[in-house]
């Protein structure tokens, strides 16, 4: 029979007992550890996170209750609810066996030693455990599509001719793993256009995984995308998977891939090269299986040259590179997609406008739209707030980039109105560099990015 890729730690204090089932063992499982005091065993199990504890039930001389193997297991199972403990149990005590299953164990054997129905008990704890580890997979799966299920759902829209390229080159890489780099400017889709990759691939039944680097705090990289154990910090209530763990069978989306910080690129590379992410707290790491789509506004090759972006990390990200068109090179497409927005908003905001007129879709064809899709779908929005009738007419879109100077006469003392012309201003000023705006807009980056957000830029 073939080894198992199974690691089993065996405790009992009986030294003779741990020779015998180590060598008894070692031909069918990988690694096999034995431990002769049960109050190392959380630690060891802990730092080695073993799929099989075996344990004896009685340590001390003359006890043969069974609660000295009950207690350790308990402590073990506080750290790790996922951990598989059998019993190793004097002949006869059968009824104190069927005591410890109830309390969580997920067998027990007999020192009698019958070689195959030891073998075959481990075998089975080991898929016992093997299925423990997959629900809770499952169930961390489920709670991320909880938490976006009532995310409104996006559509690629457009027919014009940039568009229709980007689309062929989609349906030929939609099909295959290889890792993509989006590339636009700010607003321009680059999620949307991920999903739709998604959606073509054969990874389309399993999940989409969304994560926004721009507004990740430094110091929660490591846990968010590579996962954590229980304790290793304030706040580890439990163990949690990582996005990348998550996302495995499915696709992991990185957006605003530029902002991670150069020690940390380090380690994603890593993590990108070796398909294997280590927990924060754990020494072992955990392998998984996830299509990677990365997207950003920034020029990465500039940031390589300036030495902000390892070019390793860039060539394992971009082994299809996408560049996805502004709106202002492809007006053609805004009367559809303001179209969408229109039916979208209306049934948001249970308005009953039919239509757009024909001026007011002349003037948003005519904008130059530097926030791009965002820019128009807010624009939209707001309009069909404002819209008192069952037509937007250009009266409706009076906030939109080509009249922003006239409508922040000296009479509009709207703070929030002056908050937004002046990013746009300072975004025009950098050519969209978000660190050299966030520093003259006297804000850090994070912040700057969060505004960008909330006002569709």
């Amino acid at each position: 029979m073939k080894k198992l890729d199974c690691k089993i730690l065996i405790v009992d204090d009986n030294e003779e007992l741990l020779e015998a089932f180590e060598m008894f063992l070692s031909p069918h499982f990988k690694i096999i550890e034995t431990l002769r005091k049960p109050d190392m065993a959380p630690a060891r199990h802990r730092s080695k996170n073993f799929d099989i504890i075996l344990l004896d039930m009685n340590f001390k001389a003359g006890i043969n209750t069974g609660n000295e193997g009950i207690y350790w297991m308990n402590k073990i199972l506080e750290q790790d609810p996922q951990a598989t403990i059998v019993f190793i149990t004097a002949y006869g005590d059968i009824e104190l066996a069927v005591k410890t299953i109830k309390e969580g164990a997920a067998d027990f054997i007999q020192k009698s030693w019958d070689e195959n129905k030891i073998l075959a008990t481990l075998i089975n704890a080991y898929k016992q455990r093997q299925s423990k580890l997959e629900i809770k997979k499952l169930k961390q799966k489920q709670k991320h599509l909880n938490e976006k299920v009532n995310k409104p759902a996006n559509l690629v829209l457009g027919k014009s001719p940039a568009m229709e390229k980007i689309f062929v080159v989609i349906d030929r890489v939609a099909e295959t793993d290889a890792n993509i780099l989006l590339l636009g400017e700010n607003g321009t889709g680059k999620e949307v256009i991920a999903r739709e990759i998604h959606r073509r691939s054969v990874r389309s039944g399993d999940i989409f995984v969304n994560v926004d680097l721009g507004s990740l705090n430094e110091n929660l990289f490591e846990s968010e995308l590579f996962g954590f154990k229980k304790g290793s910090f304030t706040g580890a209530n439990e163990d949690r998977s990582g996005r990348f763990e998550i996302a495995s069978g499915g696709t992991l989306f990185l957006d605003e891939i530029a902002n991670i910080p150069l020690h940390l690129q380090a380690k994603l590379l890593s993590v990108v090269q070796n398909q294997e992410v280590i927990p924060v707290g754990s020494s072992q790491s955990t392998s998984f299986n996830t299509r990677l789509i990365c997207a950003t506004n920034a020029d990465l090759n500039k940031m390589v040259e300036d030495n902000l972006f390892r070019e390793d990390l860039l060539y394992r990200i971009n082994t299809i590179q996408l560049v996805i068109p502004p709106l202002r090179e492809r007006p053609e497409d805004i009367p559809e997609l303001a179209n969408y927005f229109l039916s979208k908003f209306s049934d948001k905001y249970n308005k009953a406008i039919q239509s757009i007129d024909k001026k007011a879709l002349k003037l948003l064809t005519g904008n130059i739209w530097k926030g791009n899709v965002r820019e128009l779908e807010h624009v939209v929005e707001k309009a069909v707030i404002l819209c008192d009738g069952d037509v937007l007419t250009t009266r409706d879109f009076y906030y939109t980039h080509s009249n922003t100077q006239a409508f922040l006469s000296a009479d509009n003392f709207n703070l929030t109105d002056h908050e937004r012309n002046v990013i746009i201003k300072a975004l025009d000023r950098y050519s969209g560099n978000l660190t050299k705006t966030a520093q003259k807009l006297g804000i850090n980056r994070s912040t700057l990015y969060e505004k960008i957000k909330k006002y569709g830029l």
